[in-house]
């Protein structure tokens, strides 16, 4: 967002704050089957192959990381941990169900009958991963 004076048919300066389009935080959305991300969060995954899912209890905090295909095709990641990530032109998604029940049970969030949860999600440059925070819930 930015600042713009804009002055009224009375003479009177109004300062407006005019909205950006694309929201510059990243923020992922938890379900009872699927993390999605919002386009900011997502853009570290465009060119992902799969991602990496990992959680953190005692930090709450959930990693996701991108797989590269050359990283697949090197065996250098089990096919066990690999997960598939679907990128569209607003959003990601990554589904499952199980890792989602176990993050859903260690931090008690009721993810069930539709709801969900929002949180801040920030790249981390040192670990190549999305890190969310459960415990920095977005409104």
């Amino acid at each position: 967002m930015y600042n713009l004076g804009i002055t009224a048919n009375g003479g009177e300066f109004m300062s407006f704050v005019w909205a950006s389009k694309k929201p510059k935080d990243g923020v992922a959305t938890l379900y009872e089957s699927n993390i999605t991300l919002n386009k900011a969060a997502s853009t570290h995954f465009e060119r992902a192959y799969s991602v990496l899912l990992g959680f953190d209890p005692d930090g709450r905090r959930i990693a996701v990381k991108p797989i590269s295909k050359e990283e697949v095709d090197s065996g250098t990641v089990p096919e066990e941990k690999r997960h598939k990530i679907t990128v569209k032109s607003s959003y990601a998604r990554v589904s499952n169900k199980k890792f989602m029940k176990e993050v859903a049970s260690s931090a008690n969030l009721d993810l069930v009958n539709g709801k969900s949860f929002k949180f801040k999600a920030v790249w981390s440059r040192p670990d190549s991963a999305l890190v969310i925070d459960l415990d920095n819930k977005e409104e």
